[in-house]
């Protein structure tokens, strides 16, 4: 990893095994349980890119505010559909960036935070 990089990507839940079943359902990241850390949650995405769920009840709580985390996905409308049927909202459906670059749309996962999903097409 470069300096300026990523290095770990870190959200709000207020229910671990939800929040873990909505990811891996529908975007496929992987988890792994750490003895001791009751109340997060590893994960990592296809792409290598990690981070935590915390889901300690004195931290922060899920929200729809602030910064946007976008995450690559193949087809934005099955996307959102899949969100929706894992208990998530759609925000804001497929909008057009640009031909050059591709599409976004914001959705609340099943705990309510707020990301993007993106596409070229």
């Amino acid at each position: 990893m470069a300096h300026g990089s990523f290095c770990h990507i870190e959200l709000a839940t207020t229910d671990i095994q939800k929040t873990r079943s909505f990811y891996e359902t529908i975007f496929g990241w992987t988890f792994q349980d750490i003895p001791g850390f009751e109340t997060y949650a590893m994960f990592q995405t296809p792409g290598g890119l990690g981070g935590g769920f915390d889901a300690n009840p004195e931290g922060e709580k899920p929200s729809e505010v602030g910064p946007i985390l976008h995450i690559e996905v193949d087809d934005i409308d099955a996307t959102l559909a899949k969100i929706t049927e894992a208990g998530g909202k759609t925000l804001q459906g497929k909008t057009k960036i640009s031909d050059e670059f591709g599409y976004y749309a914001l959705f609340l996962d099943n705990v309510g935070n707020r990301l993007g999903v993106w596409s070229k097409g």
